[in-house]
């Protein structure tokens, strides 16, 4: 079985081994990926006065400027705002970031105004709480730690726009610093985003799925994090949320499934998202997405797709896991089709969940087999060095269940296809293929004698001196040289432990 693991950014590295009875086993380690930083929010800009134009981008200033901006914003004057103004376009810069820290008092002056009964120096406040933000130096952020309680306070306000500015800004902190989350965590931002998460506003929610998903890809997420989100009420708004996606908020969504994600890949107990119907809700999502996909997918579903594929394959990865919909297959297939040409990074996410419904599922197997979507699968042959590796390992998983799974595999023209796969540089696809002939000759013995007219022998000596792969290679050849009728030593052990 697969258990997917990873994020946007890309995906950790694999390991795959065989169990005695059972399908491949494939565990992906879960990896940081790159975490991204969210831009100010659509409609949250405010105005960029005096320093330059919306789209320019913000030069270094020198010390002295950086002095006099905030000697500008610390003048009780009228003139407050558009010093608020310039400082917060100021701030664009990395380096004016950094200076603006050290100066004494900085920080303390914003804290300030973003507690200003005022409301339009409250939101430029925000706005420049927001600019230091994006800093990629731990420093910045960790300067920014007086603030945080008064960010998570005003989440509970009545302005939507400093709402979602808090959100996006405690989200952009917890990325670069450990010492952030961990003041958060006391200060009670779970409780807090369980609560936003209620909120009828798409933007909040969204925001809301923002600040979660940083968090639990932290490193200490599965110690500190995961089992304070676990004893929330925000599993099941997310899981509610995700699967009403197709109809409203898409964007809340699919942030709402990166962290389950995140939440399943990095806890080994994942009962309670079972006990909440996890694989039947997620299974029912995908199947309304099949039935309802237009010919052209609309932007940004496959962003949705990505995440529920890997919760379901990492779910029906635990042992006392619920087995889903045998409509799922269909509705993979579906999907493959649908996403085939524009976003073909979504073959694997597929095929690494068809791999674990077909792992220990005898009448999964049988339904690919009988819903006639063995022919679909051998297209994916060749789409891709991952893919070819994950058809054949979907492959063994039916070719496994005996000789009846073998024969139908054969009706189709496998062995023809099998063949240029034997001359891949990639041993990874090689060594795969060779356990997919051994299944097939162990259990149809004529399948190894149409290899042979079919050229096979030649194309298995070729790696007798390949470290990795001669073993196996010479252990097929051995099967091919049986005379017509005569039992392989594989096939008398098979016969003895039956």
């Amino acid at each position: 079985m697969f258990s997917v693991a990873g994020g946007p950014g890309g995906l950790a590295q694999t390991q795959h081994v065989k169990e005695a009875g059972q399908g491949w086993v494939w565990e992906w380690f879960w990896s940081l990926p790159g975490t991204v930083k969210a831009p100010l929010p659509q409609g949250l800009m405010g105005c960029s006065l005096s320093a330059g134009s919306a789209g320019s981008s913000a030069s270094s200033e020198f010390p002295g400027q950086v002095l006099e901006l905030l000697r500008g914003v610390q003048r009780g004057s009228e003139d407050r705002r558009r010093w608020l103004g310039r400082l917060r376009w100021a701030l664009q810069n990395e380096d004016t970031q950094q200076k603006f820290v050290r100066l004494d008092g900085s920080i303390r002056t914003l804290t300030g105004l973003f507690t200003s009964s005022l409301a339009e120096l409250q939101l430029e406040a925000a706005r420049c709480l927001h600019e230091l933000s994006h800093s990629s130096v731990p420093a910045v952020a960790e300067a920014c730690l007086p603030v945080t309680s008064y960010l998570l306070t005003y989440l509970s306000g009545h302005s939507l726009e400093l709402t979602e500015l808090c959100l996006y800004t405690l989200g952009n902190l917890v990325v670069e610093s450990e010492a952030v989350r961990k003041q958060l965590l006391p200060q009670g931002i779970i409780p807090v985003l369980a609560s936003c998460i209620q909120s009828p506003h798409e933007a909040v929610l969204e925001g809301v799925g923002y600040v979660l998903s940083q968090l639990l890809q932290a490193k200490e997420a599965p110690t500190e994090i995961i089992p304070l989100v676990l004893d929330s009420a925000l599993p099941q708004h997310m899981l509610q949320l995700v699967c009403s996606g197709l109809k409203a908020a898409m964007g809340a969504a699919v942030e709402f499934a990166w962290c389950l994600h995140y939440i399943i890949c990095r806890h080994k107990d994942n009962e309670l998202l079972l006990a909440l119907g996890a694989v039947p809700a997620l299974t029912s999502l995908l199947l309304d997405l099949a039935a309802q996909i237009p010919p052209e997918a609309p932007e940004g579903l496959e962003l949705l797709v990505c995440p529920v594929l890997r919760c379901l394959s990492n779910l029906l990865a635990q042992t006392d896991c619920q087995r889903p919909d045998r409509r799922l297959l269909i509705a993979l297939f579906l999907i493959l089709q649908c996403f085939l040409q524009q976003h073909p990074f979504l073959i694997h996410e597929c095929l690494w969940l068809l791999n674990n419904l077909t792992a220990d599922d005898p009448s999964c197997c049988s339904a690919l087999l009988s819903l006639d979507l063995l022919p679909a699968l051998l297209q994916l042959l060749t789409c891709s060095q991952m893919g070819t590796v994950l058809v054949l390992t979907v492959l063994c998983n039916v070719a496994e269940k005996g000789r009846f799974q073998c024969q139908q595999l054969l009706q189709q023209p496998l062995l023809a296809q099998l063949l240029p796969l034997l001359t891949l540089p990639d041993p990874e696809a090689v060594g795969q293929c060779l356990e997919l002939l051994h299944l097939l000759f162990l259990h149809c013995p004529e399948a190894a004698a149409e290899f042979t007219r079919q050229g096979g022998h030649q194309a298995l000596e070729q790696h007798q001196g390949t470290p990795e792969l001669q073993e196996r290679a010479q252990a097929l050849l051995d099967m091919v040289r049986q005379p017509p009728g005569a039992p392989s030593a594989c096939q008398a052990t098979l016969a003895a432990s039956s």
